[in-house]
């Protein structure tokens, strides 16, 4: 089990890459023609799709990681430099084209429900998160850490449906600039625990570097 500020930090660092605020207008927009209940459905089917793929990624991420052969090491400059992009395109308050693609995008116009693909995959559980959780799984051992990353991870589901249910009336007080200024300070906090993965996995693949 690890310290409870390295748990708390693991929290933030979700928040930051799922970043509810900055998913807003993309959440506005992806649904711009849906009614009041119709987009109550994307935003709970979210939700839900966004903590599988995260508990799954908890439970079962090591053991993937361990069937290519790729050592927790790699995993961690890998998935620090994936985040290190995120982080960097945030602080320009601009979406990752790690998150999301033109042809993503396009494709998401003419479909009838986008609360999967590619609203909770791979806008909010993206590559980043995913990589975010698999390294803070590995970091402990045992049935109470697990459960604290799973809480981890109920938490950020939990912000992420409350932040859906109350679009209509945040879009109204927050404007564009100010989940500008949300999103460049949330880059900037990841970009520091990116920071910690590389140097981190680097120590271990070059111990001499220690």
């Amino acid at each position: 089990m690890l310290e409870y500020s390295e748990y708390m930090k693991m929290l933030i660092g979700l928040i930051a890459i799922v970043n509810p605020i900055g998913a807003i207008p993309i959440f506005i927009s992806l649904t711009s023609e849906f009614d009041i209940s119709e987009r109550r459905t994307v935003s709970n089917i979210a939700t839900y799709s966004v903590l599988t793929i995260l508990l799954l990624s908890l439970f079962i991420g090591e053991f993937v990681l361990n069937f290519f052969g790729i050592t927790i090491n790699s995993f961690l400059v890998a998935g620090g430099l994936l985040i290190l992009l995120m982080a960097i395109s945030m602080m320009h308050a601009k979406t990752s084209r790690i998150k999301r693609t033109a042809e993503e995008a396009e494709e998401s116009e003419g479909k009838d429900s986008i609360a999967v693909v590619p609203l909770a995959t791979p806008l909010l559980a993206g590559p980043g998160a995913i990589s975010t959780v698999i390294l803070y799984a590995h970091k402990g051992i045992g049935f109470r850490h697990y459960l604290i990353v799973g809480l981890i991870i109920l938490t950020l589901t939990l912000l992420l449906f409350i932040v859906f249910k109350f679009v209509p009336y945040i879009s109204k007080y927050i404007s564009q600039t100010g989940i500008n200024v949300f999103t460049r300070i949330m880059g900037l906090i990841l970009a520091a625990i990116s920071i910690e993965f590389i140097t981190s996995g680097l120590k271990g693949l070059f111990p001499a570097l220690m």
